[in-house]
């Protein structure tokens, strides 16, 4: 019971430690978003530039305070703010409020009741006096000083009740509301030891953790410590709201007036989402803001996924933050925020459409380690199958049926064009992973050893992995025409040489380094000799690699172990010894010349140095062949 009541309490902290540092980002966007006209005269212009960066200053300040000093603040504010609204009301009911009349009508057009002056003397005496406990109990003031900070703010409507003039009531209201304001002004004083402490405090430990650990770890622990993602997205969440309520209300009573009674149409409800959608990246906190939604929409998602295919890697749970760094500069790149409302719009809606593209790729780069696993393992259960094939099905049929969607409702540009791109590719990648997936489930239904099942696998892997590089190549013409003929910024330029660099380069790399890994062991089981018949009966033990027997042929290492071609091959794409003593397992043709001994000083029965070079078949050049294509493709 007692952690459950803890924990509840840092919860409650965590939401107010989130709720208190929102009105800092509401302030920094009102400056950033407000209409800077210039003063009369350098002096009025440095005044509003200064006030401008000192709102901005102050709000920045509040934002990184920790947790225990940004609740003091508050603790402040409030008792500050209490203050300020108790001499308001004392002076507004001594110079508008007569207590004696027959109606009262309120400022904002409201009926105030009761009607006699005692019973609403006796109210605003109630409030007056919650307000002057809270002001005192927030700057903790002693007993003494307390009750006169009380008595303070309530002799002002003791003039009410003894008829005093209007003039002589509101000089009582401003000594009264002066008396407050010194007595805040000393206790904030009394506090600025405890504002330069925490200062100095705040300073040292920031300049300590930068020479210590550096820029990157100082402004990483500062997002986590302040939880800077949920402060942006409950202050985008609470605009969007407050913007949705004031937007329906204005709706209602236009539509009232004009003499319509149905409020909410379809029309209506998508130019209010619309509206909402465009004021929600109308500046680089709202689409920060909006950027940490979408992280939490794509975190869930992922998670879910992750559940629904029983995957439990770590690695796969970084969709939440993938999607909004892609949405962030995806929005840099193309201005979202500096464009009209229109087109603002229409780009966000691009935008998207290519999110979702990438979220659909990530979500392919979920499913797929687990589908081989399936597959590779020989799970028979048709529970654990069908998640995974239901989730590959959909990440095949959304993307044709977004390219279908896109292609009936746009013309033909470079945007639909990466869509469609991304589609295709994604559709492709799908289709190679299902024929992977159905290669392995056919050789453990057989339940025999397929020797070229790893050519196989290859080549379907290459042809995807050389699709893949096509489409990178061609993505990267795309972009560049758009950045010369349409659209160009130095953002694009840095994102299409990022793209040239790990979708172009590091893919001919990668391919590059497979095809000589697979030609040197190729090159390596073709240069061991080859049991079979009946030879290989006379063996009798099974691969050390694979712990099955041999069926058809088996290699012999010169350290005279047997292994299956497939197996050894597979272990020679990782390193070249023995799996069995850790010895060299190729020698080379001039090594082999002056010693034709192994590393025990035994040659291998039937001597013939020949057998080393002999050829390894068909299968073995087509490999070759194929792999050859695929490195010209990738150079």
């Amino acid at each position: 019971m007692a952690s459950a009541n803890v924990r509840i309490g840092q919860q409650a902290l965590t939401v107010l430690d989130v709720a208190f540092r929102v009105p800092c980002i509401f302030i920094i966007d009102a400056i950033f978003n407000s209409y800077y006209a210039p003063g009369s005269g350098w002096a009025g212009t440095a005044g509003k530039i200064l006030i401008r960066v000192m709102g901005i200053m102050v709000s920045s300040v509040v934002l990184v305070l920790s947790q225990k000093a940004l609740f003091k603040f508050y603790t402040l504010f409030f008792a500050v703010l209490l203050g300020v609204v108790a001499v308001l009301i004392n002076y507004y009911a001594i110079s508008h409020i007569d207590f004696y009349s027959a109606y009262y009508k309120a400022a904002l057009g409201f009926r105030l009741l009761p009607r006699n002056g005692p019973t609403l003397w006796l109210g605003m005496a109630v409030v007056q006096l919650l307000f002057g406990m809270g002001y005192v109990v927030l700057l903790n003031i002693q007993s003494v000083f307390a009750a006169l900070v009380v008595l303070d703010v309530m002799i002002p409507l003791w003039g009410l009740i003894i008829e005093l003039p209007v003039d002589i009531r509101q000089l009582i209201a401003v000594a009264s509301g002066l008396a407050l304001a010194l007595n805040t002004a000393v206790c904030l004083a009394l506090k600025l030891k405890w504002f330069y402490y925490s200062c100095r405090y705040v300073y040292l430990l920031v300049r300590h953790m930068y020479r210590i650990y550096g820029l990157q770890l100082l402004v990483e622990d500062t997002w986590k410590r302040i939880r800077f993602p949920d402060v942006l997205r409950v202050f985008w969440l609470t605009r969007m709201t407050a913007q949705a309520i004031i937007l329906v209300y204005v709706v209602k009573v236009v539509r009232h007036e004009s003499g319509e009674h149905s409020y909410l149409t379809w029309d209506v409800f998508w130019d209010l989402f619309s509206n909402l959608i465009i004021s929600g990246c109308d500046s680089t906190l709202t689409v920060l803001g909006m950027s940490a939604v979408i992280s939490s929409i794509a975190h869930y998602l992922g998670l879910s996924i992750l559940a629904f295919i029983g995957s439990t890697e770590e690695e796969d749970k970084r969709l939440g933050f993938v999607a909004p760094v892609l949405f962030f500069i995806l929005a840099l790149q193309t201005g979202l925020s500096g464009l009209d409302p229109e087109e603002r719009l229409v780009r966000l809606s691009r935008n998207m459409c290519l999110l979702l593209t990438a979220i659909l790729h990530f979500i392919h780069g979920m499913t797929d380690p687990v589908l081989m696993s399936l597959s590779a393992s020989h799970v028979s259960s048709f529970r654990r199958h069908f998640p995974v094939l239901l989730v590959s099905l959909c990440l095949f049929v959304l993307p044709v049926v977004l390219s279908y969607t896109l292609w009936h409702r746009y013309a033909l540009n470079t945007w639909l064009f990466a869509v469609t791109a991304f589609c295709v590719e994604l559709c492709l990648k799908v289709v190679v992973s299902l024929t992977v997936y159905g290669l392995f489930m056919v050789d453990g239904y057989y339940n025999v050893l397929w020797e070229k099942l790893d050519d196989y696998v290859y080549c379907v892997r290459s042809t995807g992995n050389v699709i893949e590089f096509v489409f990178g190549v061609i993505m990267f013409g795309n972009g560049a025409y758009t950045m010369m003929f349409e659209a160009g910024s130095k953002i694009r330029a840095c994102m299409m040489c990022l793209h040239a660099y790990f979708n172009i380069y590091l893919q001919a790399k990668n391919g590059w380094k497979t095809f000589i890994n697979r030609r040197t062991a190729v090159k390596k089981i073709n240069s061991l000799p080859e049991v079979k018949g009946g030879q290989l009966r006379d063996i009798e033990d099974v691969c050390a690699i694979c712990y099955q027997e041999f069926a058809t042929s088996a290699r012999i290492t010169p350290c005279q172990h047997y292994f299956h071609a497939l197996c050894l091959r597979k272990w020679l794409y990782i390193q070249d010894t023995c799996p069995m003593c850790h010895q060299k397992v190729y020698i080379e043709e001039e090594a082999r010349d002056r010693v034709p001994f192994n590393n025990n000083g035994y040659v291998a029965p039937g001597g013939d140095l020949g057998q080393f070079a002999e050829p390894g078949g068909a299968e073995a050049a087509a490999a070759a062949g194929m792999l050859l294509v695929v490195c010209l493709l990738f150079c």
